[in-house]
């Protein structure tokens, strides 16, 4: 008995690794970046890029995009918003598809029709719309999407009409997260 149970203990422990490993797919994952010449992922947006600043959208590099992409989309969104502001405590800043996958900069202050088509955020207007949070430090996430395909969208789309359309279509993604909080 204690033999088997000896020989169940050797063989579970060297399944271990190939139980605890999931196809990569899954994960979408991808050696693609998103990264800011103003801010470290998880540092402070500086002030210019916010509406305590000029509330222009920062400078953001585009790297190492999967060779099968043919299309990219920009979410930048703050999840820390109070429910007494937005009830379902999500604030939505940019949104930006179809941009080309050979696109390596996103210019600070770009008007983003230049770059691809540009959606509502929640304040329903087609833009950049800067970190401004009504209460404490927030979180702001610049999530980078690579697509097998380009969205076909209605003008006026939402955040959540894009995520629909993305999904089943994401090859990669990538996120940029940076931290604000107004002075008091």
């Amino acid at each position: 008995m204690l033999a088997v149970l000896m020989f169940l203990l050797v063989a579970a422990a060297l399944a271990l690794p190939f139980v605890l490993r999931a196809p990569e797919s899954i994960f979408h994952t991808s050696p693609m970046r998103i990264s800011s010449s103003v801010f470290e992922h998880g540092w402070l947006i500086p002030v210019r890029y916010t509406c305590d600043g000029e509330n222009i959208s920062p400078p953001l590099s585009i790297a190492d995009v999967p060779a099968n992409t043919v299309s990219l989309a920009l979410i930048m969104d703050d999840p820390d918003v109070p429910t007494s502001v937005r009830e379902d405590g999500l604030w939505v800043h940019w949104v930006i598809t179809d941009l080309d996958v050979a696109l390596t900069e996103i210019p600070a202050s770009v008007d983003p029709t230049t770059l691809g088509n540009p959606w509502v955020n929640t304040r329903w207007l087609p833009i950049y719309g800067g970190p401004c949070p009504p209460d404490r430090e927030h979180r702001y996430f610049f999530r980078l999407y690579a697509l097998d395909r380009r969205l076909d969208l209605s003008t006026g789309a939402t955040k959540d009409q894009v995520e629909k359309a993305m999904d089943g279509h994401i090859i990669a993604e990538a996120t940029l997260m940076g931290r604000y909080d107004r002075p008091r």
